[in-house]
């Protein structure tokens, strides 16, 4: 079963950048009508997340800069952003480490209890692998917002 998670995590994430390297960077930040965000948000968003809760899978220290939190942590938006966010080309790149980092992925890594079962909201994870399974769903989740922001954009 921690095997197939590993795989759909790799093709999970390599469609996501497939269709993130497809958009046009001028289309990132137009912030469609009934949307609270823009394209680059939900993708700073996603990078976001898997970072965020790495450490509890991989048991290894985040490696993204601290401006993402700022930027694209739950219940941020850009109306609210004081400084630059990052480039589509620095976000793709965050993207493709953390695709390499899947790939270390073992299914003994995603058997493992956590050390405390961590809640998030009203769901709670035990293992690495439940976790992970959860930010594939959140994941697919943004980008459905995506391609909803995008058909909005393109019949402007």
């Amino acid at each position: 079963m921690s095997e197939m998670i590993i795989n759909t995590a790799t093709t999970a994430r390599q469609l996501l950048l497939q269709q993130v390297q497809a958009i046009p960077e001028e289309l990132f930040d137009i912030q469609p009508s009934g949307f609270n965000n823009t394209v680059r948000w939900n993708i700073g968003h996603m990078v976001y997340w898997m970072d965020k809760y790495s450490h509890l899978i991989f048991n290894s220290p985040p490696v993204i800069p601290d401006t993402y939190e700022t930027l694209f942590d739950s219940g941020t938006k850009p109306l609210d952003w004081t400084f630059a966010p990052p480039s589509k080309d620095a976000m793709v790149e965050m993207l493709t480490a953390q695709l390499s980092r899947l790939s270390e992925l073992t299914p003994e890594m995603l058997s493992e209890k956590l050390s405390t079962p961590f809640a998030l909201g009203p769901f709670q994870f035990n293992t690495s692998g439940e976790l992970l399974n959860f930010i594939l769903i959140h994941e697919a989740f943004h980008l459905g917002t995506i391609s909803s922001q995008l058909k909005v954009l393109s019949s402007s």
